[in-house]
């Protein structure tokens, strides 16, 4: 669960990563890597060195608590002037699930004027921690890991990546040298990168012609605001391109994160506010066109690196931020500076508007193209379907919500631009076995598959998908057994006589929360509101704020019964806010489409109740009910 298993390279990360907060830390100035001929993988830095005293509760050594304990690391003294106020992550169990997963491990040591050293296999102590030679004055540490095969289908390191990993950390941390040797070939790379983000940026746009030239700046949090932690900010160069591709790069606490997140929706924001402001000071919009973030962001190339205390990401391997703070964080760190720049050079700032109206033009063109197509013949819409105003089917999104108090929030909290809203009234009916022409004698059914504008249809059918009203169909039920029961019989639905819209990738599941945390303000930490989408989630949470030095008076939970407990602007934030929000995708996955009938069968069948006895006897330990 806490690392990719197509090869070794996150393991190696890890290290890195903790060499990396070293050089942000101000303690180091060399990171390099070596790529070994027996297929191991070095890591050296001229820190501090890992502490080698006794640990004082578990009385053994530091370094070997660090590579065998999970949590275990000084990263966790954060928020008190720790050099890891802004460390990688807060799992904490980096370094040790590289151990885990090595056939060896090796540590050496340079601290306190001398050489250490400690060897792993398999995880566990092999070569106990011993003083191997006087050092006057040197300082550092050497991590040097044989990736355990059995773990990884491809034991091989891809180099190329680790090359580009090696790369942006010293565009991150400006001074600071890092190089990767590769003794098989004998090559060896250096990176060094004093101009930072700016030197990095227009390096990859050398063939790009720039709009206007790229702005960089930064924004950190001073010591008395009331929101953010001291010291939490970003700072980023952004460049606009009238042709050619993107160059789109961004980091948290120097952690790659290729997938984005909340950090860069923030970027996003902050940039669309500034010029949206700047069109209209200026009155530069044409009439009839409306001016969207994705149409400023479309040319957009940067390079984000931001700083975030205590970091949520997606998962372990950190690709993507969630923290929800860290959009409103960057926003407010970008838009103020931005505007200034806009006004310092006018017409700049008119070159980017430009640009940002002739994306909305091309975006409205190609929505009014899909808007022909689907000729006159408009069945009348359902009487309670709330609907957006947009006619862009890329941006269009109905959520089919579980009851109607939870449809009332969702139509105050959604974005009436291009969200719509159709509540459901009870379970829907199981239509599994139902006749495709009784179908609209439900009244549910009848309304879904006319606010859908597509008629039910067979995998093989011939169906007009030009009638699709929305892009996204999303299925909003409680966080609970009974909206469990609604999603599946949405999914029959869908699944049975809507396949062609699973297949084209329209159709998803919403996960709202089902715990919230409050957090009391302490220092000049703000009161904070955490959201835990299920037990082990909320167990997670819990473990950080423990972390953090909290006690348990320290915070409060509440469980939602249902989507009609949350406010609106409760409802915007944790499901449906696209830039904070969790969406699952529906398809099949692993399982052919046989084998997807074959369970539907068996859950939804009439005739199949015996069986369907026979497997909850068989499977019914293997879950852990919420009721």
């Amino acid at each position: 669960m806490y690392t990719r298993t197509e090869n070794p390279l996150h393991i190696i990360q890890e290290v890195i990563d903790n060499a990396a907060d070293e050089a942000l830390a101000g303690h180091a100035k060399t990171i390099a890597v070596v790529a070994h001929l027996d297929g191991s993988i070095s890591v050296a830095d001229d820190g501090r060195g890992i502490p080698v005293g006794p640990h004082p509760e578990e009385k053994v050594p530091v370094v070997e608590i660090v590579y065998t304990r999970l949590h275990a690391g000084g990263k966790f003294d954060k928020g008190s002037g720790g050099a890891y106020a802004f460390s990688g992550g807060l799992h904490g169990v980096g370094v040790s699930v590289t151990n885990a997963l090595a056939n060896r491990l090796q540590v050496t040591v340079w601290r306190d004027d001398a050489q250490w050293q400690i060897g792993f296999e398999e995880g566990a102590v092999v070569a106990p921690l011993k003083k191997l030679a006087p050092a006057k004055g040197e300082h550092g540490t050497k991590v040097q890991v044989w990736p355990n095969a059995k773990y990884f289908d491809d034991k091989t390191i891809p180099l190329g990546e680790l090359a580009k990993s090696l790369k942006a950390r010293a565009v991150l941390l400006p001074g600071v040298t890092t190089e990767l040797t590769i003794e098989k070939t004998g090559q060896v790379q250096r990176w060094r990168y004093d101009g930072g983000l700016s030197a990095y940026l227009m390096e990859s746009l050398a063939d790009a012609p720039l709009v206007v030239p790229a702005w960089a700046a930064e924004g950190y949090v001073g010591a008395q605001d009331d929101t953010f932690a001291e010291g939490e900010g970003a700072q980023w160069v952004v460049a606009f391109t009238a042709e050619g591709g993107v160059v789109r790069e961004s980091f948290v606490n120097l952690i790659p994160t290729s997938a984005g997140g909340t950090h860069e929706a923030g970027l996003r924001e902050g940039l669309f506010a500034a010029v949206k402001g700047f069109v209209e000071q200026h009155s530069l919009l044409p009439k009839g066109v409306k001016l969207l973030p994705e149409d400023v962001f479309a040319r957009v190339s940067f390079v984000l690196s931001a700083k975030v205390l205590d970091p949520q990401f997606q998962g372990q391997t950190k690709e993507k931020l969630t923290s929800r703070d860290a959009l409103r964080l960057v926003s407010s760190q970008v838009k103020g500076p931005f505007e200034i720049w806009l006004h310092s050079d006018v017409e700049a700032g008119k070159k980017i508007a430009e640009l940002a109206i002739r994306a909305a033009q091309t975006r409205q063109r190609s929505a009014q193209k899909v808007e022909k197509k689907k000729g006159s013949g408009v069945a009348v819409l359902p009487g309670k379907l709330t609907d957006c105003e947009s006619t862009d089917l890329s941006r269009n999104e109905l959520f089919l919500v579980e009851g109607d108090s939870a449809g009332g929030s969702a139509k105050m909290g959604r974005d009436k631009e291009f969200q719509a809203i159709l509540p459901l009234r009870g379970k829907v009916l199981n239509t599994w076995e139902a006749e495709r022409d009784r179908l609209f004698a439900n009244a549910e059914v009848h309304d879904i598959a006319v606010a859908l504008g597509v008629d039910p249809h067979g995998p093989h059918d011939t169906v007009d998908l030009s009638g699709l009203r929305y892009g996204k169909v999303c299925i909003l039920s409680d966080a609970d057994v009974d909206g469990a029961h609604i999603q599946v019989l949405l999914l029959t639905l869908f699944f049975k006589h809507f396949p062609q819209l699973l297949s084209a990738g329209h159709v998803f599941v919403a996960r709202p929360p089902l715990f919230r945390v409050d957090v009391e303000a302490r220092a000049k930490k703000p009161a904070r509101k955490i959201y835990a989408l299920d037990e082990g989630e909320m167990t997670h949470v819990l473990d950080k704020l423990r972390q953090e030095g909290l006690t348990e008076k320290a915070w409060s939970i509440s469980r939602f019964k249902g989507l009609g407990e949350m406010s609106a602007e409760q409802l915007w934030e944790t499901t449906l806010n696209p830039d904070t929000r969790r969406l699952m995708p529906v398809a099949l996955g692993l399982h052919s489409n046989e084998d997807t009938v074959s369970r539907f069968n068996l859950l939804m069948g009439r005739g199949e109740a015996s069986s369907r006895r026979a497997w909850l006897e068989e499977k019914g330990h293997e879950v852990e009910v919420d009721v």
